[in-house]
């Protein structure tokens, strides 16, 4: 039960095992000449040849030991942590590049709730992999064969032959049990996974489902998944016990078989007291090593359950190697067919034509397929079929980091990392000065703010959480000028948001439309009467297209919407502003 793969993946840690080793043996000899000292000491007594002024050499000598068997357990035990750190910083570099390689496609072959697992509690399984087990798989095969020449050499080769014998019986015991464990500790994983990704799903969109009285309802199903991950784990821990009593049968079974032998050896006058006392105070030596490696069994199989995981995420394929770069251009889908799964087809063909530097709106009802294009367009999801160029570069072939550069991503929703505003902007534009930061503030109305905070230094908690839902997004409409790419996608990038907030956003909008593109997806129609062209999306097809006046005058899906939206937005207005809210 030893996974080679991992340690050829972190030679540099085998010195360390190897050291680990090596003071655990020397930690041995050391016990194994204090006990010799001590039924030295007592055979001497025991014979009468002891002087009492002569027991001070004796003792120092044992105190001698104690003290390098001191230092040996301290240097194995920092050999242990310097292999497991050395495999936890490479094992984590390894997921992380396979991560950037991957790209932010990633998430159509691993979730994200998964990766963390795999990272965190999955890379500390291998700490205590390479820590315990590994270095306990060799010494417990030296030790016994260590201690059956001793025995040999301390007179009773009968007695070393017997007890050498037993010990391989606990790695057979625990051979019996690999099997079932192995399926056990992968379902184990699996259902850990399971549970944590519901888990992170419901943390994230609790205030969702407060708002909608829904948290009872995930409560059960989150208590359903509890209560399998609990059943799994009972039945790991009810395997670990079971293991844990066949080798304490046979470690300890074996240690009082070598006790008797020993005893009758002596009885029978074929061994000295000295020896026997030397034999039955280091019987259980020959099994404690192996008994030891036994209780490291779950760690083990738990550290391969884990590997097993990276090393699947590590084998996941990669994307062809892209080498076209994109410069700013016309966008152009033709007959793009895309689907999350193979049940449910998301787009049916769809073509669209979007100018260089011209304003395109987006729209149509929630779950047409507005922002599935918007992710398409920025690499995130691979479609199924047709074709999708930028320049005349086909999306396929063309870098992420050439592709970053063209396009620049605003949702309703924009990350924010603990940190400084500085921080935060510079992410957008790593040599940008401080003059250039407040310009592109003072364009989204945030210097006011800002300057009665501490500046550029104001600090962000996690994903902004001490701004509003309007200075957030405003400060993300400012790092994404600070981009200043070719392309901008406005992704419903005014939603929930105060009515002052959404004017600033739309009027840099309009002017970033004079000399940008502009990609604007929005369920309000109002805020794409100025495009160029409207696509009005309806159940994954193009339904229309065209301006707002001439959509409007087709009388179709698009004219729907906006007069359903403009009876809804002048609800409750008096009849003249009714009029006028229809106009």
């Amino acid at each position: 039960m030893f996974d080679k793969r991992l340690t050829q993946l972190c030679p540099e840690s085998k010195k360390y095992i190897i050291g680990n080793i090596i003071l655990q043996w020397l930690e041995l000899c050391m016990n194994a000449v204090m006990i010799a000292l001590i039924v030295t000491t007592i055979g001497d007594l025991y014979d009468g040849t002891l002087e009492a002024f002569n027991i001070g050499f004796p003792v120092i000598f044992i105190l001698m030991t104690v003290i390098v068997r001191f230092f040996t357990a301290r240097g194995a035990t920092r050999m242990s942590y310097l292999a497991s750190k050395t495999v936890k910083q490479k094992m984590r570099e390894m997921i992380y590049g396979k991560l950037l390689k991957l790209g932010s496609k990633y998430r159509e072959q691993v979730t994200t709730a998964e990766l963390v697992q795999e990272s965190v509690e999955g890379v500390d399984q291998l700490e205590s992999y390479f820590g315990l087990y590994v270095p306990q798989f060799f010494y417990a095969f030296i030790a016994p064969i260590t201690l059956f020449f001793l025995f040999g050499f301390g007179g009773s080769w009968a007695t070393a032959t017997v007890l050498l014998v037993c010990v391989p019986l606990i790695p057979g015991a625990i051979m019996m049990v690999q099997k079932i464990a192995k399926k056990l500790l992968s379902k184990y994983w699996g259902q850990y996974a399971q549970l944590g990704s519901t888990f992170l799903e419901n943390l994230q969109g609790m205030t969702t489902l407060k708002t909608y009285q829904a948290d009872e309802f995930k409560n059960k199903q989150m208590n359903e998944e509890s209560e399998n991950f609990r059943f799994v784990t009972m039945k790991v821990l009810t395997m670990q016990l079971n293991s844990i009593i066949i080798m304490d049968f046979f470690a300890y079974g074996g240690a009082a078989l070598g006790i008797l032998m020993a005893t009758r050896a002596f009885v029978k006058g074929n061994l000295a007291l000295a020896n026997c006392i030397f034999m039955i105070l280091l019987s259980a030596e020959f099994f404690l090593p192996m008994h030891r490696l036994g209780s490291y069994f779950h760690v083990a199989m738990n550290g391969m359950a884990a590997s097993d995981k990276i090393f699947k995420f590590l084998n996941l394929d990669e994307p062809a190697k892209k080498t076209e770069v994109c410069n700013s251009g016309d966008i152009q889908l033709e007959n793009v067919h895309f689907a999350y799964d193979e049940s449910r087809e998301i787009l049916h063909g769809i073509s669209m034509t979007i100018p260089e530097k011209s304003f395109v709106g987006i729209v149509g009802e929630s779950g047409c397929g507005k922002s599935t294009v918007a992710s398409l367009l920025m690499g995130r999801n691979t479609i199924n079929s047709g074709t999708m160029t930028i320049d005349g570069k086909n999306t396929a072939d063309v870098t992420e980091e050439s592709l970053m550069k063209t396009l620049t991503y605003i949702s309703h929703n924009s990350t924010f990392f603990k940190g400084t505003v500085r921080e935060n902007l510079l992410l957008a534009k790593p040599n940008a000065d401080a003059q250039e930061l407040w310009s592109v503030l003072d364009r989204c109305n945030l210097s006011a703010f800002l300057k009665t905070e501490n500046g550029l230094d104001t600090v962000l908690l996690e994903n902004a959480g001490n701004l509003s839902g309007g200075q957030r997004q405003r400060l993300a409409l400012a790092r994404a000028i600070l981009h200043d790419s070719p392309v901008y996608i406005f992704d419903e990038a005014t939603s929930n948001i105060d009515v002052e907030s959404e004017e600033v956003i739309l009027s840099e909008i309009r002017k970033l439309a004079k000399n940008k593109t502009i990609i604007m997806i929005s369920h309000r129609l109002a805020n794409v009467v100025d495009a160029d062209n409207i696509y009005c999306l309806e159940s994954g097809n193009i339904a229309e297209s065209g301006t707002h006046d001439e959509l409007l005058k087709k009388g179709g899906t698009y004219a729907k919407l906006w007069h359903t939206q403009a009876e809804l937005e002048s609800y409750g207005l008096v009849p003249e502003r009714v009029k006028e809210a229809r106009a």
